[in-house]
């Protein structure tokens, strides 16, 4: 047998180091010709792969906490980068599983959803088929939002493998670390004059920020973190049922609350006001009653207190809905020059109405709404949404879908023993839902990628066996 020399192994080591180098170099500058960030966030992903299976638990916290705090890197495509890396991670997981035959743990609602996901990709696969109302031309746009949806599941997924890894208690104290970074960026964002504030922080949904205006924290839109804050306040809410120190998890309730009316979202603060009259239901009693209208009360007073409130809350009664003298359609044609951002809505709603018509039965493609009305926006309803894009077929596939998370927790919920981690993490799930539901018929929730990121991440430990672990783990 012929065996290779020392100093010939050496040499070919070394060509094989350098030739490797030459590849990177030239790999490093092509990814930076293409975006600055891109190297980095390939070194990152390299290292990210490497320590998967050595450190999977440690990976995928990580993952979790830092989720919050991406968006202000989308431009660099920070967010869609570490979905695609999650997408490969889970593949990657179950592929080893099923090679050395471990387990996959799932759930029977997770099969559900990725059914449901499933299906959602027949629009991708009718779209350069023409049959939608859309042509191919739709089609990356389509494919980046079923990949997006896909990523969901895949995150359900991963957080199911860490089922015997930890409590679901220790789990969701863990996933408040990921509330540090928005809510501080918020803080900074209120105190501290834009000119003296890093780039990366000074931004809204019009490329600006100003001190004082509508603040947005990590989230890159003051619509998505206000959402994101009511979660925080869920997040609180259970810890301060399931926690012998009270105060720390009130005070952290009114931060969030704060920094939510600091947003000046309406749909976020409706959303609010749900959560806490559903949260009281089971528990109603006269000092939670009276805490929960103080709660309300002190929120809708302090967003009334500001000038932009104010106005927020005067557009509203300049609207079909409150105002008689107005009816739909000089709703529409106000809409386009009276700054009304509510009759915007409703003249975005009827043409994309208009344009369900012209296609009731399978609708336009998934993500089309922006590019079938005069205004060339997001929907702002994300059922009207619905139908538009995937007609009286996905209208129906999306209510399933809402109605089955529901039955899912209410389900786990009766299971459960009352009062308990798990009873309390269903019922904070639930009026979530509920008002999400009330939050799409005048926003784009389903476009908050963060919200459900850590939303499914929730709803996937809910389903855990927590009778394992009886102790609670502060």
């Amino acid at each position: 047998m012929q065996t290779i020399s020392q100093p010939r192994q050496s040499f070919l080591v070394f060509t094989a180091i350098a030739g490797l180098g030459v590849l990177g170099g030239l790999l490093a500058g092509f990814l930076v010709g293409i975006n600055p960030v891109l190297p980095v966030a390939a070194f990152v992903a390299i290292a990210i792969v490497l320590s998967f299976f050595s450190s999977f638990e440690t990976v995928i916290l990580s993952l979790l906490v830092i989720r919050s705090s991406l968006d202000i890197f989308s431009a660099y495509q920070i967010p869609a980068l570490l979905a695609i890396g999650l997408d490969v991670l889970a593949l990657m997981y179950v592929a080893a599983s099923v090679l050395t035959r471990q387990p996959i743990k799932t759930d029977n609602f997770w099969w559900f959803f990725l059914g449901w996901v499933a299906l959602q990709g027949m629009w991708v696969v009718l779209l350069p088929l023409g049959g939608l109302g859309m042509g191919s031309g739709l089609l990356s746009e389509s494919i980046r939002e079923w990949i997006r949806l896909f990523s969901m599941v895949m995150v359900y997924l991963l957080v199911m493998q860490l089922k015997d890894h930890l409590s679901p208690q220790r789990l969701i104290s863990i996933l408040l670390l990921s509330l540090i970074a928005p809510l501080t960026v918020a803080a900074v964002q209120i105190v501290i004059p834009p000119s003296m504030l890093p780039s990366l922080l000074v931004f809204d949904s019009g490329g600006t920020f100003e001190a004082g205006s509508r603040i947005n924290g990590t989230l890159g839109h003051p619509a998505t973190f206000s959402t994101f804050t009511v979660l925080a306040i869920g997040l609180a809410y259970w810890k301060f049922t399931q926690s012998v120190q009270k105060w720390p998890w009130l005070l952290l309730m009114g931060i969030a609350a704060f920094f939510l009316v600091s947003s000046k979202s309406l749909t976020g603060l409706s959303m609010m006001m749900v959560f806490v009259v559903i949260i009281m239901v089971p528990r109603l009693n006269i000092l939670n009653l009276l805490g929960g209208v103080v709660f309300i009360a002190l929120v809708i007073a302090l967003f009334g207190s500001s000038e932009f409130g104010q106005e927020r809350l005067s557009s509203v009664m300049n609207t079909p809905l409150l105002n008689p003298d107005i009816n739909w359609s000089r709703a529409i044609l106000l809409s386009w020059r009276d700054g009304n951002s509510f009759n915007w809505r409703i003249a975005q709603w009827t043409f994309l109405l208009d344009a369900w018509r012209e296609h009731p039965i399978l609708g336009h493609g998934i993500a089309s709404s922006k590019y079938i009305t005069p205004f060339n926006h997001l929907a702002h309803n994300d059922y009207v949404r619905a139908l538009a894009e995937g007609g009286t077929v996905g209208l129906s596939l999306f209510l399933l879908f809402l109605g089955a998370q529901f039955v899912r927790l209410l389900k786990l919920m009766t299971m459960a023993p009352r009062q308990g981690g798990q009873w309390t993490l269903c019922l904070v799930l639930i009026s979530l839902l509920l008002a999400m539901m009330l939050g799409m018929t005048t926003d784009n929730v389903l476009t908050h990628t963060t919200l459900f990121f850590y939303w499914w991440t929730l709803f996937a430990i809910a389903g855990w066996d927590w009778q394992e672990f009886p102790k609670l783990s502060k």
